[in-house]
């Protein structure tokens, strides 16, 4: 009996020792509690994908991105300029989450025929002027806005301007710029500068004595800022003038300038610093175009220029938008990218709002009293 009695104590005893290494070996292979070792783990439920892949969101595709230049400068020098911008926006908005597949750049006959493209939605997006964007608003959403360098000068005096030395970029950011009255080497445009440079005022008749080039309507620095001056100095406007002809980019209002086919242009302020190298060259003038040409008017501050999208494009939505946004801002702080957008003298772009050009609605509404 004690013999029974001893060899079943030793059996408990032996079992009871082997459920608890049982219980040791499986704390030691794993830290998972009771619960979560009961849940099944991603990798085990999909081999294929981890959980941070899994994720993330697939990209969204964009078959074909279309994007519509002002014709402000020589049509091909910006068709070559801004070759390089399909890749580096394919590239950084693949970062956004946006395949795209191709991207095509144009340059409107006119910048009315890039708002009416923006209207129809031919054009995803329309790198236009602020006055542009709001005689086309029906048609188009502002996204963004340009900064670019100030000026060394920024004086609304014109004789200020006329001291031979050329207007430099500074290192702060503006986000306006003016519109200049600029007469030529001819010898009406040498008679209204001697004017303006003795410090006498220009009438009416001075001004409209002279050959003029100017911008089409929808243009800020070439057409809408100089009729709003000329409408507080003489209640008169562009249309006024007796002998205007309008160029279809400012390259050709300089040549008309540097030929004496013209005696006046209306042209942004840096306009002059973009073309001092054609002026000698391509122009065909001995003298420096900071010699020969002199500022008679000098506009208020316009706002910069935009980049709009179109309300009739397909493929825009508010996600789009905010892509394009982000994209357009990483693409002008990289090297490259700062000398595409160099063709328009900008240097950046900050994120706009339609307000931002409520005071060029205001111009935009004088321009069409006068046409009444």
């Amino acid at each position: 009996m004690k013999k029974s009695l001893m060899l079943a104590a030793v059996l408990t005893l032996g079992v009871s020792l082997l459920a608890g290494c049982g219980n040791n070996n499986g704390n030691n292979n794993s830290s998972a509690s009771p619960s979560e070792s009961a849940t099944p783990s991603a990798s085990s439920a999909s081999p294929s994908a981890s959980p941070s892949e899994s994720a993330t969101p697939a990209a969204k595709e964009i078959k074909e991105l279309n994007i519509s230049f002002v014709p402000s400068k020589d049509p091909d020098q910006i068709i070559t300029t801004t070759e390089p911008l399909k890749e580096l926006l394919k590239t950084q908005l693949a970062t956004e989450g946006y395949n795209v597949g191709s991207v095509n750049i144009n340059v409107g006959t006119t910048y009315e025929a890039v708002g009416e493209a923006m209207e129809a939605g031919t054009t995803d997006i329309g790198v236009i002027p602020g006055g542009t964007y709001v005689l086309y608003q029906d048609g188009a959403d502002v996204i963004l806005t340009a900064t670019r360098a100030g000026l060394s000068n920024d004086s609304d005096n014109p004789k200020d301007w006329n001291d031979h030395k050329p207007t430099e970029p500074t290192d702060q950011q503006a986000t306006y710029y003016r519109s200049l009255f600029i007469a030529g080497p001819s010898a009406k445009g040498q008679e209204l500068a001697a004017k303006v440079n003795k410090g006498e005022e220009l009438t009416w008749d001075d001004l409209n004595s002279a050959n003029w080039a100017v911008m089409s309507t929808s243009s800020s620095a070439g057409y809408i800022y100089p009729t709003l001056w000329l409408q507080s100095h003489f209640s008169k406007s562009l249309t006024d003038l007796k002998h205007v002809v309008t160029s279809d980019s400012y390259g050709s209002s300089m040549a008309r300038l540097a030929n004496g086919q013209v005696d006046v242009i209306v042209a942004y302020a840096d306009a002059r610093r973009d073309y001092v190298d054609k002026w000698t060259s391509e122009f065909s003038r001995s003298k420096s175009v900071w010699d020969e040409t002199n500022v008679i008017a000098v506009t208020d501050g316009i706002y910069n220029d935009t980049i709009s999208v179109s309300k009739k494009s397909k493929i825009m939505d508010d996600d789009f938008k905010k892509a394009l946004q982000d994209a357009f801002i990483a693409i002008a702080q990289t090297e490259e990218g700062k000398k595409v957008i160099a063709i328009y003298s900008h240097e950046g772009y900050k994120v706009a709002q339609s307000s931002d050009y409520d005071n060029e609605r205001k111009a935009q509404e004088l321009i069409k009293s006068l046409k009444k």
